[in-house]
């Protein structure tokens, strides 16, 4: 999760056989924002009813496959490569992105340290 300027907000780590939206509402509990900007994969009835409880708009593209469409403000929706941006500054980091570490905590830690450098930039 990053802020509107592009900074690391919090993350969590999961296995890579988990679901983007399952950590998602334990992410926003954390959180109080105007506006939630995310992908498809996020457009989830849970975790819109949840960002709808927290008082925030849900910037969220619906699915192709979905029963009743929603809308979606895409001018606001071209804000989301914020993340990609920042994605692309942990990969300037050579043992973020080949993660050197075995143990999810080491890494989770070094991710940490690299966040703090890019917020200090």
């Amino acid at each position: 999760m990053v802020d509107a300027l592009g900074n690391p907000i919090d993350y969590l780590i999961t296995g890579g056989e988990v679901h983007d939206v399952v950590p998602a509402p334990k992410l926003l509990a954390q959180v109080s924002a105007e506006t939630v900007i995310a992908d498809k994969a996020y457009d989830c009835d849970a975790l819109l009813k949840q960002i709808q409880a927290q008082g925030a708009e849900a910037v969220i593209p619906p699915r192709s496959g979905r029963r009743e469409p929603r809308s979606c403000d895409w001018y606001l929706y071209k804000e989301r490569h914020l993340v990609e941006c920042f994605f692309g500054k942990l990969k300037y980091y050579r043992r973020v992105f080949s993660r050197f570490e075995k143990t999810s905590a080491c890494f989770l830690g070094f991710l940490r340290f690299v966040s703090t450098l890019i917020w200090l930039r």
